[in-house]
């Protein structure tokens, strides 16, 4: 149930992005007094909508994003021939260059204020980065084999959330008396001095063979005697071999909080900090995305989906379901963070039919008309968008087929986070 309420949730976090974008746009536009006859969330049938003023505000049928209706964004617009000569000032187009590029550019800053709020609420009071503390309870586990006890013995299938209970086998480690916070000092009469020299002296016993292992509790050795299980594990070339684990894991003091909460103030900072590194990595993974597709392709027929490979809405709404489920709250919302910050960068790249793409028009224009009249000949006028077309169609057929390959990916091979 609460994995259905996670993806419920972040589809419906998504749509509501999407809407806020058009709405920057409309707010922007009929902040420089441009005609906007409608606002939608949604396509499709009409559902619901009610008429204030000018512009026609409602709910359409397929909840798959939402436009918003400006007179004059193009020349492709009928509906200026119908404006009276007041209104005719007002369409988009005769507006100062400077105002076109504002309202088109909204739709990503509202993302980018919509990410950088969430973001700095998550840096603020609930805390991103770790926590010093942790991390040096850490390298003190690793410095000193310093285990965690697992109190039983986890099925080959176990999840993220699996908690041991009276039916379970106890784990050796557990069995044989050791604790946690104890330290390990030898295994098989072999010295441990670090987490790296436990691993690789316990790697080489053989399940079911009782080993003697030396611990130090509160300043005092211990000699036990522990029989490691045999359990299987995929190496890293996609064989099976069995290992002869004694069940622990690195010490960390649980009274430690993991990550540690900037603060309002500071958190600001940070935010900047995080933002300016979210972006730089958003333009990497543009210039990669296009190496990512074969690996997509195989995946979908068979082969193991890498974790960095791209997701569709479905595939993020997917990974909320799981965080929601885990109850990961903070990760929920730093991924609508991500997907915000990369739905704001891609929608400004000058390809139509993004914005971006009629931003670069614009200056176009200008750049044209400037140039014209410094030669003296007459100015060129508007951009013939029919021309352009064929280069619009091809770009919404990439993206088309783009998004149906990481649909398909999402559905028969979807990346998993906790299993």
């Amino acid at each position: 149930m609460a994995y259905t309420t996670g993806i419920v949730l972040f589809a419906l976090a998504i749509l509501i992005s999407v809407s806020l974008h058009e709405f920057g746009h409309m707010l922007t536009a009929k902040a420089f007094k441009m005609k906007v006859t409608r606002y939608f969330v949604g396509f499709g049938p009409t559902l619901w909508s009610f008429r204030k003023g000018e512009t026609e505000y409602g709910l359409k049928g397929i909840p798959l994003g939402g436009f918003v209706k400006i007179v004059g964004m193009t020349p492709l617009e009928e509906e200026e021939e119908e404006l009276d000569e007041k209104d005719q000032k007002r369409v988009f187009w005769r507006k100062p260059l400077w105002q076109r590029t504002i309202v088109l550019a909204a739709g990503s800053v509202t993302h980018f204020i919509l990410g950088f709020v969430v973001l700095w609420i998550l840096v603020s009071f609930i805390g991103v980065t770790q926590n010093p503390a942790y991390a040096e309870s850490v390298e003190h586990a690793q410095e000193t084999a310093t285990v965690a006890v697992a109190e039983c013995i986890p099925p080959a299938d176990a999840t993220a959330d699996f908690e041991c209970s009276s039916a379970d086998q106890p784990s050796p480690a557990h069995e044989a008396g050791i604790r946690s916070g104890d330290q390990i000092t030898s295994v098989a009469g072999q010295p441990v001095t670090d987490w790296e020299s436990l691993v690789g002296t316990v790697s080489e016993l053989t399940p079911e063979e009782p080993v003697d292992v030396t611990i130090e509790r509160d300043g005092t050795p211990q000699d036990l005697s522990i029989t490691p299980y045999p359990a299987e594990v995929v190496t890293e070339g996609g064989t099976t071999e069995t290992v002869a684990p004694l069940g622990v894991t690195a010490y960390v003091d649980p009274t430690i909080p993991i990550t540690v909460a900037a603060g309002p103030i500071d958190g600001v900072g940070e935010t900047v900090s995080f933002t300016g590194d979210m972006f730089r990595e958003t333009f990497i993974a543009l210039g990669q995305l296009p190496s990512k597709i074969p690996p997509l392709w195989d995946s979908i027929f068979g082969a193991e989906r890498a974790d960095d490979t791209p997701v569709s809405v479905v595939g993020a709404s997917r990974l909320g379901g799981e965080m929601v489920q885990y109850d990961q709250w903070a990760m929920f919302f730093m991924l609508l963070v991500v997907l915000n910050y990369f739905i704001g960068v891609f929608n400004l790249l000058p390809l139509l039919p993004m914005d971006g793409g009629h931003i670069a028009i614009a200056w176009f224009e200008k750049a044209r008309s400037a140039i014209a009249a410094k030669r003296g000949k007459p100015d060129p006028g508007r951009v013939d968008y029919l021309k352009l077309m064929p280069l619009t169609y091809a770009v919404i057929v990439v993206l088309g087929g783009f998004m149906l390959l990481t649909i398909t990916a999402d559905i028969v091979n979807p990346i998993t986070l906790f299993n």
